[in-house]
């Protein structure tokens, strides 16, 4: 006989069908539970840890020379960024994170450690693209790069004091970085993108906000003349052993700023290693009180209040004068001299003579209006006002000080804006370091444009065969100017053996283009006279701005007392 056939007990089909059916129905259940009854539940949680929201970084403006040179601009880096708790959960990925990041795993360990309970840390910001590139070669589970940009400066310290420098989340700290921050920073944008289980991001899900980029800053800088002026104060500054110096030349018709350069200076691409101390903007920060440079508008208050005139002749024997219980001295005795031989040879006694024949409102009048006292209202982070007393508080000792450039305190700021009165018939132009558009700047009257053209022909002279500022001079050129050798003011009065040296000048006299201020600070090496520190720095900076920019010679024409006549001609 064949095999026999099992027989199957009709109950244990109905078992296993039952059985069949309830699991059927369980997943059933189960799929309308999920699919239906608690999608937005489980829909979040898989969107926790596969959907996340970034941060679009925004570009920073760029900073621009007149010309359009970029003087600061934002490149893109990466950032390497990690969910703490993920690269946890693989840890045994560290030591080799570790190494690529160039830290110690330990330490990385700990700081994943500290902050578990957060979703988003930063592990190195800005990291160069090689370096990245490792980062993402190894898929650690939990870290991803991100986009961000680092502010670069091409021109580095030559531009530092103007340009300032950003932090690290690109915020600006110092300099047109700093005063034109809310200008200069875009809107960081946001948007939701599906990332893998490594932080690499798949697609993007849905956009926020867009990102908005900053906007651009141009300078009236000349990054050439610029690079010049800091050249040349710098090697200033080292040869004379000083402690620092500023130099400012700017557009005597505009008012505009082409150089501004400080000593000493500091790389703005090095922020680990920048010294704040080394930051400061010393033209527009540091004040000084300016000596003999004062004494063209020493002479400029008393022909304009009457008190003298253009021929007078001045008694300076025997070269000291008391004023009180003080004793005004000159270098040597001049004796008998006019007002050209006072602003060529730099007379204490014949400007204290001046200033103390002159009503202290008018002198006070002419000192006020070429901008003492008030800010210079460039925009730099820092700026100060310097000091310039009302008159009505005057003793006489201060007023017969006031007159070789004592007892009120000016910036290398205060200095060139001031100078441009002789180069503009008497009108002061306000200075300015950002070009806008429509810039309709209104001009200070300090003086009667006679007065302005009389002062330039005697400032002329400063740069003669027997004036003080004899290495001022520019080949083919007329140039005009002042030295100031200022004590520098210590406990108890003034120090013997600490000086500010100083000229400030125009060029080329016929009609001028440019002004310039140099200011040395402390020169140790010998020579601390403004003539021959200072003077020197002009005139090759001077000598470089007149050719870039194509000025003509004018070394041949009329004799330097006939400047007033030739503006005369030229209004009328």
């Amino acid at each position: 006989m064949g095999a026999l056939k099992r027989q199957v007990s009709p109950w244990r089909l109905r078992l296993v069908a039952g059985a069949l059916l309830a699991g059927v129905v369980i997943l059933l259940l189960r799929a309308i539970d999920l699919q239906v009854l608690n999608r937005d539940f489980l829909q979040g949680q898989g969107e926790a840890r596969q959907v996340r929201t970034i941060v679009e970084a925004a570009y920073r403006g760029q900073i621009t020379d007149r010309n359009g040179e970029a003087l600061a601009l934002s490149g893109p880096v990466e950032t390497v960024w990690a969910h703490p708790g993920e690269l946890l959960a693989a840890a045994e990925r560290l030591p080799e994170l570790a190494r690529v990041l160039d830290t110690d795993a330990t330490a990385l360990r700990a700081r994943l450690d500290q902050r578990a309970n957060r979703e988003f840390v930063y592990l190195r910001r800005h990291l160069p693209p090689e370096q990245a590139r490792q980062v993402e070669a190894l898929s650690v589970p939990g870290v991803g790069l991100l986009r961000e940009f680092r502010r670069y400066y091409p021109h580095g310290e030559t531009v530092a004091h103007i340009v300032g420098f950003t932090n690290i989340d690109e915020k600006g700290q110092e300099g047109m970085e700093l005063a034109f921050d809310g200008w200069l920073s875009g809107h960081p944008g946001a948007k939701r993108v599906l990332r893998d289980r490594y932080g690499r991001s798949i697609r993007d899900v849905a956009s926020i906000r867009p990102a908005r980029d900053g906007h651009d800053l141009s300078l009236t800088i000349d990054q050439r003349l610029q690079f010049l002026a800091y050249r040349e104060l710098k090697a200033a500054v080292q040869a004379h052993n000083a402690a620092g110096g500023s130099a400012v030349l700017v557009d005597a018709s505009t008012g505009d700023i082409l150089a501004l350069v400080n000593q000493p200076g500091y790389n703005p691409n090095n922020r680990a290693q920048i010294d704040l101390d080394l930051t400061r903007n010393r033209a527009a920060t540091d004040t000084l009180e300016p000596g003999s440079v004062i004494k063209p508008f020493t002479v400029a208050a008393a022909l304009e209040a009457g008190t003298v005139g253009l021929d007078v002749i001045l008694d300076t024997n025997p070269g000291t004068m008391r004023v009180g219980r003080h004793t005004v001295r000159d270098f040597r005795n001049y004796g008998r001299i006019d007002l050209a031989t006072l602003i060529a040879r730099s007379s204490n006694v014949g400007s204290t003579q001046l200033a103390l024949d002159t009503p202290a409102e008018d002198f006070w009048r002419i000192l006020h209006h070429a901008g003492f006292g008030q800010s210079p209202g460039v925009g730099l982070p820092g700026e100060v006002s310097g000091l310039l007393r009302d008159f009505p508080t005057w003793r006489r000792i201060e007023q017969a000080t006031l007159g070789y450039g004592y007892g009120l305190s000016v910036t290398p700021l205060h200095l060139v804006a001031a100078y441009t009165v002789f180069a503009n018939d008497g009108y002061r132009v306000p200075l300015r370091l950002v070009r806008t558009a429509g810039d309709q700047r209104e001009r200070q009257f300090v003086m009667r444009p006679e007065t302005a053209g009389q002062i330039l022909a005697m400032m002329e002279q400063v740069t003669g065969q027997e004036g003080t500022a004899r290495q001022a001079v520019i080949s083919g050129y007329r140039v005009a100017g002042k030295t100031g050798t200022s004590r520098k003011a210590a406990a108890g009065g003034y120090s013997s053996d600490t000086y500010y040296s100083l000229f400030v000048g125009l060029a080329p006299v016929s009609n001028p283009r440019f002004v310039m201020a140099v200011v040395i600070d402390e020169p140790n090496a010998g020579e601390y006279y403004g003539g021959a520190v200072a003077a020197p720095v002009f005139s090759r900076v001077m000598e470089s701005a007149l050719r870039l920019f194509h000025v003509p010679p004018d070394k041949l024409m009329e004799p330097p007392m006939q400047i007033a006549v030739e503006r005369a001609e030229r209004r009328s």
